[in-house]
This record gives C-alpha cells, sequence and structure tokens, in this order.
C-alpha cells in the first residue's frame, strides 16, 4: 500500500493489510458513504427504542448487573458519559501506539457496518482521530476480554467525548481537549446506546492477533534463515530436507520451511566440503534435522490464527445489536474464546521456535559438538569467552517464553455482581504474546549473529549464496571473528534487523520469495 493510499472502511470486512498500514504506518482512513447510511439507518431504530415505553437493554436501562434498571429520557445523556468515564478504569504502563490504532481502527468498522445504532457523527470523531494520529492512553491493565475490551475502549470512547489524555501527532502526552481543538475535531455528547457501543468488542485482542500474525510472517521466515546458517556452520546435511522426504508428510508449513532451507543452503561451498565421504555422521541433531517440522507446524498454527482472525474481521461485535430487519438483540458474541484460544497458540508455538533455535546456538558453542570450531567461538579461548554470555542471553528469553506459552484463556475470574461469570482473558493473551514476539526475535537474532561468526571462521570455504547475503548484510553492522568486544550493542543491531525484515529481504534478494 502506498503512503498515499487511504484505507475505506464500510459495512465489508477489513484486510490484514488494512489494519497493519492504518495500526504501523498511520495510513488514513475514509468512512464509505455506504457506511454513512448503513449507521443513519439504524441509528433511526435505536432513537424509536429510546422514544418507546418498553426497556430496551443500553438504550433506556442501565448495564450489566444494572441491566433491570429503567432510566429515565432525561439521564439518558448523563447514563452515557457515566458509563464511559466509570470504564475508563485502566491502570498500568500504556501500550503501544499500534496496538490502540488497530483497535480504533475495528471498532471503527464495526460501527460502520450499521448493527451498533452509532450516529454517523459519532463515527466521524473517530475517523478524524484516527487521520490526525491522535492516539488515546490506553493501559495495560482493564480488560477480561469479555464484554470485550471495555477499559481499553472506554479510553478511546473517553476522547470521542474531549476528556481525558492523548498522545498528540508529535508524539506528546497531552489533554485529551486541547488537543482535540488543535486539529479542530468537535468532541460529541453521545446520545442513546452509543457509549455502550463504543467498548462493546474484542476490537483490541483482534488488532493484536492480526499485527502478531504479520510479525510471525516475517518472523518465521528469519527462523529458517537461522536454522540454515546452523546447518552450515555445524556442517550439517541438506539431504533431510529434500521434497520427496518431506512429502511422506504431507503438512503445508513444513512443506513450506524444507524448501525456505532447500533455496537457502544451494550451491553452499561448505556443504560441499564434506562430501568427499571424510564425513563419517549418520544424522545431525534434531535441532538441525527437524527444523523444517517445528518451523512449519508454527506456520500452520499461523494459518489457523489467520483463518480465526480473517472471520473476526468480518463480524460486527456488539450489545445488543442491531439486525437487518430493524430488530434490537442481545447477544453474547463479545466473548473473546476464538481470538483468546489462537493467542495463546501462537505463543506456545514462539516458544517452541525459540528453544529450538537456542539448541542450535548453544552446538555451535560447546567444542564437543561443533565439529571443530574453537570453543564458544573465541578469538583465543580461555582470555576470550566469545558469544558464551550470549547463550545465556537466548537461554533467559527461552525460559521467560515458557512461562509465556502458559494459556491465559484457560482462567476466568467473575466480574459485575456474577453478571459476567465466565471471561476470556484474551486481552492479556495477546499482551504476552506481544512480550514473546519480542523474546523471538532476540533469540533469531542471537542465532545468526552466531552462526555468522562460526561461517566465516570456516572460510575458506564459503556459504551459499542466499546465508552468505545474510552474513554480508551483518558485517555492514557488525564486525566479523575477532577478539572479544562490547557484545550487547552488536546483538542490538542484529536485533534492528531482524525486526524490519532487513534479514530476509537480504536472503530473498539472492534466493527470490521464501514461503
Amino acid at each position: 500500500m502506498r503512503d498515499n493510499e487511504v484505507v475505506a472502511v464500510g459495512p465489508e470486512p477489513l484486510s490484514f493489510t488494512d489494519v497493519v498500514q492504518v495500526a504501523r504506518y498511520g495510513t488514513a482512513v475514509r468512512l464509505t458513504d455506504d457506511a454513512i447510511a448503513k449507521m443513519a439507518a439504524s441509528r433511526s431504530r435505536v432513537e424509536e427504542l429510546a422514544r418507546a415505553e418498553t426497556p430496551a437493554y443500553g438504550v433506556s436501562t442501565g448495564f450489566g448487573a444494572l441491566a433491570t434498571l429503567h432510566i429515565e429520557p432525561s439521564m439518558r445523556a448523563r447514563l452515557q458519559r457515566s458509563l464511559v468515564r466509570s470504564h475508563a478504569a485502566g491502570s498500568g504502563p500504556e501500550v503501544e501506539t499500534e496496538v490502540t490504532r488497530a483497535l480504533m481502527l475495528l471498532r471503527l468498522h464495526t460501527l460502520a457496518t450499521g448493527h451498533t445504532g452509532v450516529r454517523p457523527e459519532t463515527a466521524r470523531v473517530l475517523e478524524a482521530l484516527l487521520n490526525a494520529r491522535v492516539t488515546p492512553v490506553v493501559h495495560e491493565y482493564g480488560s477480561l476480554g469479555c464484554s470485550g475490551d471495555l477499559a481499553p475502549l472506554a479510553h478511546v470512547a473517553l476522547t470521542i467525548m474531549g476528556e481525558g489524555v492523548v498522545r498528540d501527532a508529535g508524539g506528546q502526552v497531552r489533554p485529551a481537549a486541547d488537543v482535540l481543538k488543535e486539529c479542530r475535531i468537535e468532541p460529541v455528547e453521545l446520545a442513546a446506546k452509543e457509549g455502550l457501543a463504543l467498548i462493546n468488542g474484542t476490537d483490541g485482542m483482534l488488532g493484536m492477533l492480526v499485527l502478531a500474525i504479520d510479525d510471525l510472517t516475517r518472523l518465521l521466515k528469519t527462523a529458517d534463515i537461522g536454522a540454515a546458517m546452523s546447518v552450515e556452520a555445524l556442517l550439517g546435511t541438506d539431504h533431510v530436507f529434500a521434497a520427496d522426504l518431506q512429502a511422506l508428510r504431507p503438512h503445508p508449513g513444513q512443506a513450506a520451511a524444507a524448501a525456505n532451507m532447500r533455496a537457502l543452503l544451494r550451491d553452499s561451498g561448505i556443504m560441499a566440503s564434506h562430501r568427499d565421504g571424510s564425513c563419517t555422521r549418520v544424522q545431525d541433531a534434531y535441532s538441525l534435522r527437524c527444523a523444517p517440522q517445528v518451523a512449519g507446524a508454527a506456520r500452520d498454527t499461523v494459518a489457523h490464527a489467520a483463518l480465526v482472525a480473517s472471520r473476526e474481521l468480518a463480524s460486527a461485535i456488539d450489545n445488543p445489536v442491531v439486525l437487518a430487519d430493524g430488530r434490537v438483540e442481545s447477544n453474547g458474541n463479545f466473548h473473546g474464546a476464538p481470538v483468546g484460544y489462537v493467542l495463546d497458540f501462537l505463543a506456545i508455538a514462539v516458544a517452541d521456535v525459540a528453544s529450538m533455535a537456542e539448541r542450535r546456538t548453544d552446538r555451535m558453542l560447546d567444542v564437543a559438538r561443533s565439529h571443530g570450531l574453537p570453543p564458544f567461538l573465541a578469538d583465543d579461548p580461555g582470555v576470550d569467552s566469545g558469544h558464551m554470555i550470549a547463550q545465556y542471553t537466548q537461554a533467559a528469553i527461552v525460559s521467560e517464553l515458557k512461562r509465556l506459552a502458559a494459556p491465559a484463556s484457560v482462567d476466568s475470574i467473575p466480574s459485575s455482581a456474577m453478571q459476567e461469570d465466565h471471561v476470556s482473558m484474551g486481552w492479556s493473551a495477546g499482551r504476552k504474546l506481544r512480550r514473546a514476539l519480542d523474546g523471538l526475535t532476540r533469540v533469531l537474532a542471537i542465532e545468526i549473529l552466531t552462526a555468522a561468526r562460526a561461517i566465516d571462521l570456516r572460510r575458506p570455504h564459503e556459504p551459499a549464496p542466499g546465508t552468505g547475503s545474510v552474513v554480508a548484510l551483518l558485517r555492514e553492522a557488525v564486525a566479523g571473528p575477532g577478539a572479544d568486544r562490547f557484545l550487547a550493542p552488536e546483538i542490538e543491531a542484529v536485533v534492528r534487523l531482524v525486526a524490519d525484515g532487513s534479514v530476509p529481504a537480504a536472503a530473498e534478494s539472492v534466493t527470490g520469495p521464501l514461503a
């Protein structure tokens, strides 16, 4: 998507690219004419209910455990303000701007379906905030994932009212009223049902899921690159990655990972150097031989998560909802179980991919298993420690990832006087997955940094063109083998190359697109 493009937000599902572009890169949005028409039509039905004597949940009653209380017409604007103010009760560190922007976009899409009954002018304020790059301050804690991400969304709704605090386009935290005035965005006084419609959704956890899928698409390519470099560094074989062997177990993710390994290791001079009959090893260790099986299973997990996310992107989540025939009905679609489950599932896959990468790194540092490399890849073993403690860092992260793999979605804690007696904890699953993805990025960076050093130590034998392109990229930022240096900045340099996609881009400049 080009910088000058605008994401159209209407009743149709948003794409993964739409969410990533708006959340991460600040792409502007535009409500479609169809969205405006559908919102206006459903709003007229809500206003009919507001005038009726029969109580309607969220329109003329209280909320949650107070749903049986009838609210007089003169008090309904105050009801919506009170709902938002009381629910904007988050605490803890501020979540990332990209998560909040994803949450805002996804709530705007639900409003645009015409199933929530909000006025078009209310949705227009949310549209304007996104386009002005004004980001409400949303906190780490406050969502149980049912009824949706209440507290995070309430902090956004508070901004629509002109209250609370935001980050302006320059990243400064300031009062929302001041920033909206500068941006010429007129806050709204929420009308019947609008406060509820703005906060009753799974948009935060879904936003984190879509962003995680984008991250993992890149990181799993990077995991294959690290594995291929380690196979070369450890004088392993690529024969086990042959297509006919992989086809005996026809998982699509495994086939893709093995194809990547073959492409990355094609024409390797290091491989050729031990195919002269002198190598007496029968099999490589599992961390080398089974790399496609593990990275492939992770890919298939991502594919399942993407299926769930695509269904959620096609959803309109609110309670109650306005149906096409004019009925306004309560429902349970705000429960975050479908999203929470796959967020947890991805954290398991992340931990396992990282664990295997750490084991390959450890082999390169152990003189008993590295097949001729110096202890810890040190320049002067004993005086120098080489990458000994880099592996400690990996191990510490992997241990943390195992803890983060414990699922949040199996937990539930009752709330709202037992009205909300089973909750999804999907927001918590998303938060820990984001931490896990950062850990995987760092573990892969250390493996690639270590493997590049080991490959250099194999010279004059040359690596494959694919893996060699990655070594060359690293050498632009990090020096080759030598005496011990301050290692933390070198690790961080490679972390940046992994995080921004430079590592797979370098490999693909030689191999062509990797799966």
